[in-house]
C-alpha cells in the first residue's frame, strides 16, 4: 500500500515539474499574463504580466497518476479516483473559461458571478448523484471525533452537499492570492487524505492514490509558483484544486472534516463575507485592512507587522499541517470501534 502512495506522490511531483519546464516559457510566449486587481496591495502590481493557468501542471500530473498508478484499481472496478479527477476537471474547465475571459479582456474580470455559480452548482449536483449511484457516498452524515453517524433525508443531503462543494471550491479560490499560498495550504490537506488510506485500508486505495498524486503535483508546481512566482495557477488551477478537495471529502464520506482540515479556507471566506457585510452596514467602515485575510496580514493586520509572502506561505502551511494532524486524530478510528 505504502509503495503505491509514495509512487503516486513521486510521479505527481516529477510530472508537474517536467510539464512546468515547457509550460511556463510557452505561456510567456503567448502572453498569457495575469491582470492584477487594482485595489490590492500596491506591490502586487509588479506581478502584472506573470503567466497564469499554471495549474495545468498539477492537473496533468494527477491525471497521469490516475492512469498509471491508478490503473490497477480501475481494473478491479474501483473508479473513485477517476470520479474525483473528472469532477475536479469540470471545475478546472470552468476556471479555464474564467481565465480565458480575463486574458481576452485584459483585466481581472472573467465570467460573471452568476454564470460561475450556476455552472458550479450543476457540477456539484451531478457529482453527488454519480457518487451516490456508485455507492461511494451515503446519506449518513459522519461526525468526526465523536465517531457518530447521523442519517438525514436524501433530498436534504443533496442540498447540503451542493452548498459544501460550491463553498469549498470558492474558498480555495480565495486562498490563491499570494505566491504559493493555495498550493502550500492544500498540500497538507491532500497528505491528510492519503494518510487516512493507511488507517482505513485497501478499500480507499484509489482515493489515496489520487490524494497523494495531487500532493506531489502541487509540490512540483511550487517549483515555479513559490515566491517570487514565475507562474500563477489561475482559476484553471484553483477551481480544479477546490473541486478536488471537495471531491475527496465526499468520496471518503466525511464532508464535515472540511471544517477542521480546511479551516484556513473557511477563515479566508469568512473574512471576505464579514468585510463586505460590515462595509455595507457601517457605510464604509472595515473590519480588516483588506480581505481575504492573507491581504489583511500583508498590510499589517491589527499588530502592524507586515507579513511577507514567504512568511505567509510558512504560516499557512504549518497551520494547515496542524489542522491535518488534528483531523487525522479525529477520524483514524472510524472503522476500529
Amino acid at each position: 500500500m505504502s509503495i503505491r502512495l509514495i509512487l503516486a506522490f513521486a510521479i505527481g511531483f516529477f510530472a508537474a515539474a517536467a510539464v512546468g519546464k515547457a509550460l511556463v516559457p510557452w505561456l510567456r510566449k503567448i502572453k498569457a499574463g495575469q491582470a492584477i486587481r487594482e485595489d490590492g496591495p500596491t506591490w502586487h502590481m509588479s506581478k502584472a504580466g506573470t503567466p497564469t493557468m499554471g495549474g495545468i501542471m498539477f492537473i496533468s500530473a494527477v491525471a497521469l497518476v490516475c492512469l498509471t498508478v491508478g490503473l490497477e484499481p480501475i481494473r478491479r472496478g474501483d473508479y473513485g479516483h477517476v470520479f474525483c479527477l473528472l469532477f475536479a476537471l469540470i471545475f478546472g474547465a470552468i476556471g479555464f473559461l474564467d481565465d480565458y475571459e480575463k486574458l481576452k479582456k485584459k483585466q481581472n474580470l472573467g465570467l460573471s458571478a452568476k454564470a460561475k455559480f450556476l455552472l458550479q452548482l450543476a457540477a456539484a449536483l451531478a457529482f453527488i448523484f454519480l457518487m451516490r449511484e456508485f455507492g461511494y457516498v451515503t446519506t449518513n452524515l459522519y461526525i468526526p471525533f465523536w465517531n457518530h453517524i447521523v442519517p438525514i433525508p436524501e433530498w436534504l443531503y443533496f442540498i447540503f452537499a451542493a452548498f459544501v462543494i460550491v463553498g469549498t471550491v470558492n474558498a480555495v479560490n480565495l486562498t490563491d492570492g499570494v505566491d504559493g499560498l493555495a498550493a502550500g495550504t492544500s498540500i497538507p490537506v491532500c497528505v491528510f487524505f492519503a494518510v487516512v488510506t493507511f488507517a482505513w485500508g485497501e478499500l480507499y486505495m484509489s482515493l489515496g492514490i489520487f490524494a497523494s498524486g495531487l500532493a506531489g503535483g502541487l509540490l512540483g508546481f511550487l517549483v515555479y509558483n513559490f515566491n517570487p512566482a514565475k507562474v500563477f495557477m489561475g482559476d484553471t488551477g484553483s477551481l480544479f484544486l477546490g473541486g478536488a478537495v471537495a471531491a475527496m471529502a465526499f468520496a471518503y464520506d466525511m464532508p464535515l472534516i472540511l471544517i477542521v482540515v480546511g479551516l484556513l479556507y473557511i477563515i479566508e471566506t469568512l473574512s471576505d463575507i464579514i468585510q463586505v457585510a460590515y462595509f455595507k452596514l457601517s457605510h464604509g467602515k472595515r473590519v480588516f485592512r483588506m480581505a481575504p485575510f492573507h491581504h489583511h496580514l500583508e498590510l499589517g493586520g491589527w499588530s502592524g507587522h507586515k507579513w511577507t509572502e514567504k512568511q505567509l506561505f510558512c504560516l499557512y502551511f504549518f497551520v494547515s499541517l496542524a489542522c491535518a494532524v488534528i483531523s487525522f486524530l479525529g477520524v483514524f478510528q472510524r472503522y476500529n470501534f
